[in-house]
Formats: C-alpha cells, structure tokens, sequence
C-alpha cells in the first residue's frame, strides 16, 4: 500500500495524511497477530482508520474485515496450538530409544479435515464478501442522492455537481445523510489518463478510475468532519501525493459552501491594484490554456479549476496548504514541491510572480 513518501516542510496536510498512515499500518499489523480489539483502540484517532467507519459502505467492510480478522485468528491460535503441543508432547527425551519409531502413514480422517475445512471456510467468507458487495454496489439508486462526477487526472482530483453548476478541484464537498432520511452522495467516476483508485477508508471502499469506463460508488456519512484519503493505484511519479479530502457537513454548512461556489469567479478588486494587475498578466500568460476561471478567457481544462481557488485549504492535490507564500512557489517551479507535476514552470519575473499570487489569493 503506498502510503508513505517524504513530503516538503510546507505540506501540513500531507503529513498529517502520512502521521496517520503510519497508525493504521501499526494498527493492521497488530491485529493480523491476534489482537484486533487493541488494534481497533490503538488506532481510533486516525482520519484514515478502517476500523472507525463513518458511512453505511464502510460499516459492512469493518464487518467483513472483522469476521476475517476473526477466523484467520482463531486458525493461528488453533495450528499454533497444535504445533506447540507436538513440540512439547513429541519432544525428545533421555528415556527414548535411539531407534525410529514405528512410523504411521496416511490417515484418512486427517486428510479429509484438512481438506474440507479450509473448502467450508473459503465458501464461508466468499459468501460474506459477496453479500457485501451486492448491499454496497447492488442497491437501488434513492431519488434524492447528490451526485458527483469524479474525475481522475495526473495528479489531482476534478469534481463537478452536474445539478448544482459547480466545478472544483481536490476538495470533495457532500452534505451528511440524516438516519431518519438518508440522502447519499453517489460518485460517478472516471479517468483523462491512467488508471486512478478512490479510496476515503472511513467512508467506503477502493472503486478504480479507469480511462474509458465509469465507475459508481457511494457515501453516507453521518457526522460532519474531514476524511482523507488517497489514490490507491499506482499511477505515475506523483502517485503517493494524489491524496484526498472529503468535507462531510451539516445541511446548513453545505447549502453555504453551494452558494459560495455558485458565484462567478471575482474579476474587480477595490483597493488592491496588484490583484487587478495580476489578472492581467494571467490573462497574457499560458495559465489560460491550462486553467478555467468563469467569466473570462481562462477556458483550460488541462489543470484545476481556479474560479475559487483562494477558498480551498489546500492545492496540488492535497499536498499543499493554500497560502500565498506556498501557492508563490508553486507558481515559481512547481516540481520543486511535487517532483514530477505535469505543471510546468512559468518562470516569470519577480513583479509577475507577486502580481498574479495576490490575484489567485482573491478568488475566493
């Protein structure tokens, strides 16, 4: 599982991310020796912790997970058992004969146990992991759902809500479902370029993003709060920095976020002529043929839309936290924070690069 690569010191987020990826794989190896309560426990503060499910999706894995945490246990404490019986029972003692003794071979009621058993417990658990998938994936589609199309990019997220009008980049927002009237988000998905893996541990499984193909999965966390994730398929240089975020809020909060992004992108700017200078020279530069911001010339579809760039906490696919002295040097050489980024650098001048950072710093 590539969860873990050196992040620069200005990327709050991804260490947070690698912090507690480093819990969970702690975690998983303690209960894969026989202690899954401890390991539920010990990694219970961990935002990408499969043993605290938050959604209907991630509950039936924990399920499944447990029920084969369970039984490959009880198989470890029961050939360990016998193992060390034979050990101490069989073992050599000054009373034996230095002759072999009589030998014993085949024994049918033997062969057949280890035979059938493991048939029973393979039909056991893929019975479970196909009841599983069919209550995640098989379920009818509710008519209140909030979809969102997801697409995969080298290296970052692009997520569009094709009935609010509402495009953005990295930072998935969805509204909590209410138990008492469920209302799911539903993610159709897929890929520009390589193969790409969603995965938010708490709220759901791994659903690949394929080029040429659409993928569905779906989400219903109940608690608002902030649950990371990453791409799970290995998809070129920057893989292990394609992270994710998924904003779960209130009703309230959501219908806020919805009608802040519904707003056209800002285009005056009273009182700070260096922004109003900067999106010029954004508008004279390459950035326009890579990147969207509504109401202008910038039509790019290549990178991230920028219409509201200034109100997301992070950028470069997570990896980064948004302020003006990081987003300045991303502008500058962005390999110099994401080795391998498709972006290339601007090289602008000194003046340029202040101009168009205090621009950027205004699309809220």
């Amino acid at each position: 599982m590539p969860l873990f690569s050196k992040c620069p010191a200005t990327s709050s987020s991804q260490g947070e991310f690698h912090r507690s990826a480093r819990s969970l794989v702690f975690a998983s190896g303690i209960a894969a020796f026989g202690t899954p309560l401890f390991a539920v426990t010990a990694s219970a503060q961990s935002p990408t912790n499969i043993f605290a499910p938050a959604a209907t999706p991630a509950h039936s894995i924990f399920g499944l997970s447990m029920l084969v945490l369970s039984v490959t246990f009880a198989i470890f404490l029961i050939v360990g058992g016998l193992l060390l019986y034979a050990l101490i029972r069989y073992r050599h003692r000054p009373t034996d004969s230095e002759h072999e003794p009589a030998q014993i071979y085949g024994s049918n009621q033997i062969e057949l146990s280890w035979t059938v058993i493991p048939i029973l417990i393979v039909v056991m658990l893929f019975l479970s992991t196909t009841r599983v998938i069919l209550r995640t994936e098989a379920i009818p589609k509710p008519d209140n759902t909030m979809d969102v199309t997801v697409i995969g990019h080298q290296f970052w997220w692009e997520y569009r809500y094709p009935k609010l009008g509402i495009v953005t980049a990295n930072e998935l927002h969805i509204p909590i479902s209410d138990k008492t009237s469920p209302k799911p988000t539903y993610l159709t998905m897929s890929s520009t370029d390589v193969s790409h893996s969603f995965w938010v541990p708490r709220l759901a499984g791994k659903m690949d993003v394929i080029p040429n193909r659409v993928n569905t999965m779906w989400m219903d966390p109940t608690e608002p709060g902030l649950y990371l994730g990453q791409c799970a398929q290995y998809c070129g240089t920057q893989h292990a920095k394609m992270l994710l975020r998924v904003y779960a809020q209130s009703p309230e909060d959501f219908e806020a976020w919805v009608k802040q992004q519904q707003k056209p992108a800002q285009h005056e700017f009273p009182g700070n002529p260096a922004a109003t200078e900067g999106q010029t020279v954004f508008m004279h530069n390459a950035c326009i043929n890579c990147h969207t911001v509504s109401g202008s010339a910038a039509t790019g579809r290549f990178g991230p839309d920028l219409s509201h760039l200034a109100s997301r906490d992070t950028f470069a696919s997570g990896a980064v936290k948004n302020t003006p002295e990081n987003l300045r040097k991303w502008i500058d050489n962005p390999d110099s924070m994401k080795p391998g980024s498709l972006m290339p650098p601007m090289h602008l001048n000194e003046h340029d690069l202040n101009v168009i950072t205090a621009y950027l710093t205004e699309l809220h």
